[in-house]
């Protein structure tokens, strides 16, 4: 929502002041934006929403484009007339993030249309077999590798938190090296926050992604700053774990906290009904930060290669 203009400043700003580097990109580390393709009408321009994105200082952003399946044990993924943006939509704002400096990723996600509140991607047990659902999931990318290739795209997300389809790694393999003939540049995959060090197939794409959704507090209290910089300390120990072992470039593909109470605790839950609560999104923003862009770290090049912040997106107040 259009509040989210604040929290991504701060980012972006946070980052710049704990580091002694510009905050655009020039010391390599990619400072992205998220932006959702998410209009109802599919021909919207997202251009004016690049623009914005671009003033904050953002180097990178990130394009997501959603297809859908039914339900969780669907096996056919198909574009969504409510959320999916025309081919030629996703082509031209790729080349308008080109036009205004900002280096793109496409960034394809398959959602459930209708689904209990434990059901999401990250549990599709296709009722059909795993066949019919990779067919179909091999051309919802074929297709966004061609739209990447024509906007000028340089990664590709292969996929996004589908962690109960993560063991085929066959399947998984055999759709990374048709989409390495269908699309030049670099391909990423984007783990869940609690499912990154399963995946099977790091080994075969260019950069690990994993969206930083962890959880860091008990309750619905907001943490004190110290007790949030302990809460850090795991996850980016296992990040940074994941980044040695692997050899790979790493990227936070998301991060972002609701601006309401508890988003310590829920923080890739913005469904919930809780009370507004922009100080506490502004403490976590800033415990993130901290988390990632000492100055030690950009002495030894340890901390994380880029993140995205999600997402810039629609319409709304604080």
């Amino acid at each position: 929502m259009r509040g989210s203009a604040l929290l991504v400043w701060m980012i972006f700003a946070a980052a710049a002041a704990a580091s002694p580097t510009p905050a655009r990109g020039v010391d390599g580390v990619e400072r992205g934006v998220a932006l959702g393709l998410f209009a109802s009408d599919p021909r919207w321009d997202y251009g004016p929403l690049l623009d914005e994105i671009k003033k904050l200082g953002a180097s990178h952003v990130l394009l997501a484009v959603v297809w859908t399946q039914r339900t969780m044990a669907s096996a056919r993924i198909h574009r969504q007339q409510a959320t999916t943006p025309d081919d030629d939509v996703v082509v031209r704002t790729l080349l308008q993030a080109k036009a205004r400096g900002l280096t793109a990723t496409l960034f394809p996600i398959v959602r459930l249309e209708r689904h209990a509140p434990d059901e999401w991607r990250g549990r599709i047990a296709p009722s059909a077999g795993v066949d019919a659902w990779f067919a179909s999931y091999r051309d919802f990318l074929v297709t966004m590798a061609q739209l990447a290739h024509e906007g000028g795209a340089t990664r590709l997300s292969i996929g996004s938190e589908l962690a109960s389809l993560e063991h085929h790694e066959t399947r998984w393999r055999a759709l990374i090296e048709e989409l390495r003939g269908r699309f030049a540049g670099r391909l990423l995959y984007s783990a869940n926050w609690d499912h990154f060090t399963q995946v099977p197939f790091w080994d075969a794409v260019d950069d690990v992604g994993v969206t930083a959704y962890f959880e860091l507090a008990s309750d619905e209290h907001l943490p004190s700053d110290a007790a949030l910089d302990s809460a850090w300390q795991g996850p980016r120990a296992s990040l940074l774990a994941l980044k040695k072992t692997t050899g790979k470039p790493l990227i936070v593909t998301e991060v972002g906290y609701p601006s309401m109470v508890g988003a310590a605790r829920y923080p890739w839950d913005e469904t919930r009904r809780a009370a507004v609560d922009l100080h506490g999104q502004a403490k976590l923003i800033d415990a993130f930060c901290r988390a990632f862009s000492s100055v030690e770290q950009e002495k030894t090049r340890t901390g994380v290669d880029g993140f995205y912040v999600w997402n810039w997106f629609g319409f709304g107040g604080p």
